[in-house]
């Protein structure tokens, strides 16, 4: 882990800063209740609890709540593999999911992909280069159930 990286990693596994940041860029996840579990180069881990704000009319955690998660999950793995790299865009192009089981208690995602995020990255060398990812995320319950799957599909452009 290079130092810029080593610094993002602190500053947003620190709650305060995770906090701020979250307020500045992704509101939702704040109302939510959503909280970053781990992370580091190889996997990030999110959670989201089952609570009057993500309740749904029956009885299960909205499946906008599960995406939003979903997609923190992958995103800050993003955004850690590209802190201290030339300037580099990410964009989410494609989104899908599977839901298996109701959720009706705190969910887990992880991605786990971090090589894989690192491998694409290594491919953009030159301004206007891009690379397509496609990131699974498991979404599980506090029994280690799986209720849910996400592919979520990243692009990057080098600038």
């Amino acid at each position: 882990m290079n130092p810029s990286q080593q610094r993002f990693q602190k500053s947003i596994t620190t709650f305060p800063s995770f906090l701020w940041y979250m307020v500045k860029n992704l509101p939702s996840v704040i109302f939510w209740g959503c909280r970053l579990k781990k992370l580091n180069m190889r996997e990030c881990q999110t959670s989201v609890p089952f609570t009057y704000r993500t309740k749904n009319p029956f009885r299960s955690i909205y499946f906008s709540a599960l995406c939003g998660t979903a997609e923190l999950a992958s995103g800050i793995l993003c955004m850690l593999h590209l802190s201290g790299k030339p300037s580099v865009s990410m964009l989410v192009t494609g989104f899908e999911a599977t839901f298996i089981k109701k959720a009706t208690q705190t969910i887990f995602m992880s991605c786990v992909e971090g090589e894989k995020i690192s491998a694409a990255l290594q491919q953009l060398s030159n301004k206007g280069d891009t690379a397509t990812l496609q990131l699974p995320i498991s979404a599980s319950n506090q029994e280690g159930e799986t209720v849910a799957t996400f592919i979520i599909t990243w692009s990057f452009r080098k600038r």
